[in-house]
């Protein structure tokens, strides 16, 4: 059993790592989970024009393209600075559906 936990330990770690990797770099999770409920989820909630969207709504990778293509009404993003996108992006990845924290913005 012990020798199973290590290589476990190991690849969960590493694939924590590589997966962390991907997202906006410099991002604060805690500034961008204040700022999308200050600012997103007005919109964003149920039965919100934006429809509801929480971080569990895509995938790590669903949120990193999303940022990267800059999918959202540009209008609505110009009042957020590129490191208010970069802490938004980064909650959102951290707590995306496969993530290993996800969450909804409570």
């Amino acid at each position: 059993m012990k020798k199973l936990l290590k290589p476990v330990l190991f690849l969960t770690l590493a694939a924590f790592i590589a997966t962390s990797a991907l997202a906006a770099e410099g991002g604060n999770p805690r500034k961008g989970k204040h700022l999308y409920k200050k600012s997103c989820k007005t919109c964003h909630s149920s039965g919100g024009e934006g429809g509801e969207v929480t971080p569990m709504t895509k995938t790590q990778s669903q949120w990193d393209r999303f940022f990267k293509k800059k999918k959202h009404d540009t209008a609505s993003w110009e009042k957020f600075s590129e490191q208010d996108l970069k802490d938004i992006h980064q909650f959102l990845f951290d707590h995306a559906a496969d993530s290993p924290q996800p969450q909804t913005c409570g």
